[in-house]
Formats: C-alpha cells, sequence, structure tokens
C-alpha cells in the first residue's frame, strides 16, 4: 500500500523521466532510502550502467546524511568523467531538490559533472 507521499513522488518522477527522454542525454539517477543513497549514470536510452556510486560501497561514506551525499556526489562525478561523460541530465526520482538530494547534485557539479 503506497501513502499519499510515494505517490506524488511517483508522479514528480514520471514527468521528469519523461522529459529527459526527449533530451538524448545520459542521465544522473538517485534513490534514497532509510539506510542509504545510490546514484547511477544511465546511457541516453536507458540500456546500460555507464558508472554507480552507492553507500553500500565499503571504502564511501555509510549512511544517508547530507556528508555521505557529497561523497557519493563526487565519486559518481569521477566516475562518470573516467567514463567520458560531461554532461548528464539529473533525474532525481521525483524527491525534492533539498538536502542529501541537493548537496549531492552540487557535490557532482564541483567535481567537474555538468548538470
Amino acid at each position: 500500500m503506497s501513502s499519499l507521499k510515494n505517490k506524488a513522488r511517483i508522479r514528480r518522477a514520471k514527468t521528469t523521466r519523461a522529459k529527459i527522454r526527449d533530451t538524448g542525454m545520459p542521465s544522473l539517477s538517485i534513490h534514497r532510502t532509510d539506510k542509504n543513497l545510490y546514484a547511477q549514470i544511465f546511457s541516453s536510452d536507458g540500456t546500460q550502467t555507464l558508472a554507480c556510486a552507492s553507500t553500500l560501497e565499503k571504502k564511501l561514506a555509510k549512511g544517508k546524511n547530507i556528508e555521505a551525499a557529497k561523497v557519493i556526489g563526487k565519486t559518481i562525478a569521477e566516475r562518470a568523467i573516467e567514463a567520458g561523460i560531461k554532461k548528464v541530465a539529473f533525474d532525481r526520482s521525483g524527491f525534492l531538490y533539498h538536502g542529501k538530494v541537493k548537496a549531492l547534485a552540487e557535490a557532482a557539479r564541483e567535481a567537474g559533472l555538468e548538470i
């Protein structure tokens, strides 16, 4: 059973993804859970994962606080640049651009990724 809050998030995610699909750029998609934070860069058609980072990796920060989000943002940007990706569309999966989501995006921008 989905809550109203989750339904609103999913609705926002659908509209954002429809707009991103029209751009033809790779997308930086994030997901938050109660315990972890995940980031992936997908190809423009969405069939391949080009780079990924999450708090599940032992060498990265644990938890889902803002400091962990900054580490994940920096890591995903470095891995994307290694893969030859410099510009991506930001898919925040319907999460509001605030707190951890904002920290991850800003850290990725500071590390050289164009969002």
